[in-house]
């Protein structure tokens, strides 16, 4: 019913208006206590087959919501209610900022694409920290944090710190953002100097203040193996427990969409991050021999695609693109497949 009569009038419409209206029904939706049910009932599966722990947070399964969709952490509650086990807040910048000139966000349909260059519009640490307090369900909530955007890379540091030390002891695990392609210069953050200092304090931090929070690193799909490779040495020699494969991608090969061109700058997800999400995130199990935890991102639209990148080595995976394109039941149907897999292997 979604792709067949939902969708197409969604997409008749531009894409961060679409998003922002959602958000609005969304929330006017879930308030009626009748509909809240029936919708909970009709979108959630939970078995203790789907269960997974992960250093040492324990996720009711492992399809999670990629970061960029609910920036603000508006929508908590209600993304709960459609059967996702984790919940990927931001990017979260110290000071709110209102991102990039629109139009910014765009569909590539033929790929069962998205091109965005956002910009981490968002609330500010204070306010979605407000809101992520206010949080009583059940999901694992990760925070996802970046630098503003007049912020100089020589103190970006400042900014990771600073949102690290607010919302520490209010989520369950961090993301640094560093391969966002719509931030001027964030992807040099990447390089061995600049990701050495942020993760050091970043470590001290939380060592100090004695909370074993879960750190990820999040990377770019577009970078060589050896630059991979610079990245899990420093995670491993500064402790920190994660990557997350991958952000989007400035690469713009073999797409059938011919308005590509037009559409210009941003970072490319969906359907063509697919395989480059893999290649990463084989090669990050590889060379760390499994040492490194992997969220594994891009390309997922059904229980193939997550088995694929558990299979590669990913603990767990995170869905964005997929889901616009799949629509709201997406999440119970890969749970349905996932649940009855893992029912057929153990027969």
């Amino acid at each position: 019913m979604y792709k067949k009569l939902v969708r197409p009038i969604l997409f008749l419409f531009n894409p961060e208006f679409i998003h922002n209206i959602s958000f609005l029904l969304i929330k006017i939706i879930f308030r009626i206590p009748i509909i809240n049910s029936l919708l909970n009932n009709h979108f959630k599966l939970e078995d203790k087959n789907l269960e997974s722990s992960l250093l040492g947070m324990k996720f009711k399964n492992k399809i999670g919501l990629a970061a960029g969709f609910d920036k603000n952490a508006k929508l908590l509650n209600e993304i709960e209610s459609f059967g996702f086990g984790h919940i990927e807040v931001g990017t979260i910048t110290p000071k709110p900022q209102p991102g990039n000139v629109k139009p910014r966000l765009f569909r590539l349909s033929k790929d069962s694409a998205l091109i965005n260059r956002m910009g981490f519009n968002n609330d500010g640490v204070d306010k979605i920290l407000s809101r992520i307090k206010s949080y009583r369900g059940s999901l694992i909530i990760g925070a996802n944090i970046g630098k503003n955007k007049n912020t100089p890379n020589d103190k970006a540091v400042d900014d990771y710190l600073y949102c690290f030390e607010k919302l520490l002891g209010y989520v369950d695990y961090f993301v640094v953002n560093i391969s966002s392609p719509n931030t001027p210069e964030l992807r040099k953050l990447q390089s061995k100097r600049n990701l050495q200092s942020i993760v050091k304090a970043l470590n001290t931090e939380r060592v100090n203040k004695n909370k074993n929070v879960p750190i990820f690193i999040k990377i770019a799909p577009d970078l060589r193996k050896k630059e991979v490779a610079e990245i899990v040495d420093i995670c491993m020699e500064n402790k920190i427990e994660g990557i997350i494969a991958t952000n989007t991608t400035v690469s713009r090969n073999s797409l059938k969409s011919k308005n590509f061109k037009s559409i210009g700058e941003g970072g490319l997800s969906g359907m063509p991050l697919k395989e480059m999400s893999n290649s990463i995130i084989k090669y990050l199990n590889s060379y760390s021999k499994g040492k490194i935890k992997i969220i594994g991102v891009g390309g997922i639209f059904n229980s193939n695609d997550v088995i694929e990148k558990l299979n590669l080595g990913a603990d767990l995976v995170q869905v964005y693109s997929g889901w616009i394109y799949e629509g709201p039941s997406m999440i119970k149907k890969i749970n349905n497949s996932l649940l009855n897999f893992k029912k057929e292997n153990l027969n």
